[in-house]
C-alpha cells in the first residue's frame, strides 16, 4: 500500500486523552482550575476533643490492661463505675489455671465517659497493680494511596495463569 491510498490526518501533534493530560479543545481556564469537592460531617468530627480513638459497633471500649490474676468483675466494675455507665464488662480467664489473663475490656455508651475512665483510671492500682488504660480501637494513621492494593512492592507471588496481563 502505498501513501496515496491511506488516509493520513496531517494535524500537527499527537493526540492524547484520559486523566493526566489537559483536554486539547475548549476553554483551558476550565482544566487547569482547582476542582473542588463537597465533604460529610462524621460524627466522630463534629467532637471537640480531638482522638484518635474508634467506635466498635455498639460502643466505646476501653483496654484495661495489667490487671491483677485474681481481680474480679464487681472489682472493675466498683472502679470504672464511678467514670460512667459501663455497657459491657469482659474479663478474660485463662482456661488452664482459671487466673485473669491479665486485661479486661470495659465498653462505655459515649466517648465523654471512656475518655474520663482512660484520664483517670490509668495509673492508679488495683490489687496493689497500676492500671494502664487505653482504647480498644483506634485510626489508622493516614498513609499513601496503595498501588492497585499490593501494599508493599510486588505480588509476591505468581499470578494466576488466567489473570496474567
Amino acid at each position: 500500500m502505498s501513501d496515496d491510498e491511506m488516509n493520513v490526518d496531517d494535524v500537527g501533534g499527537v493526540r492524547r486523552r484520559g486523566r493526566g493530560f489537559q483536554n486539547g479543545g475548549g476553554d483551558d481556564s476550565t482544566a487547569a482550575a482547582e476542582p473542588t469537592y463537597e465533604t460529610l460531617e462524621t460524627p466522630a468530627a463534629s467532637n471537640t476533643v480531638d482522638t484518635k480513638a474508634a467506635r466498635s459497633v455498639e460502643g466505646w471500649i476501653v483496654l484495661v490492661t495489667n490487671v491483677h490474676e485474681e481481680a474480679t468483675e464487681d472489682d472493675l466494675m466498683d472502679k470504672f463505675a464511678e467514670y460512667g455507665e459501663i455497657k459491657n464488662l469482659h474479663l478474660n480467664l485463662d482456661r488452664r489455671t482459671g487466673y485473669v489473663k491479665g486485661y479486661a475490656l470495659v465498653e462505655y455508651e459515649t466517648l465523654t465517659e471512656a475518655q474520663a475512665a482512660i484520664s483517670k483510671a490509668n495509673g492508679t492500682t488495683l490489687l496493689e497493680q497500676d492500671l494502664q488504660c487505653d482504647f480498644a480501637f483506634v485510626r489508622p494513621p493516614p498513609s499513601a494511596p496503595k498501588h492497585g492494593g499490593r501494599g508493599r512492592g510486588g505480588r509476591g507471588r505468581s499470578a494466576s495463569p488466567g489473570r496474567r496481563r
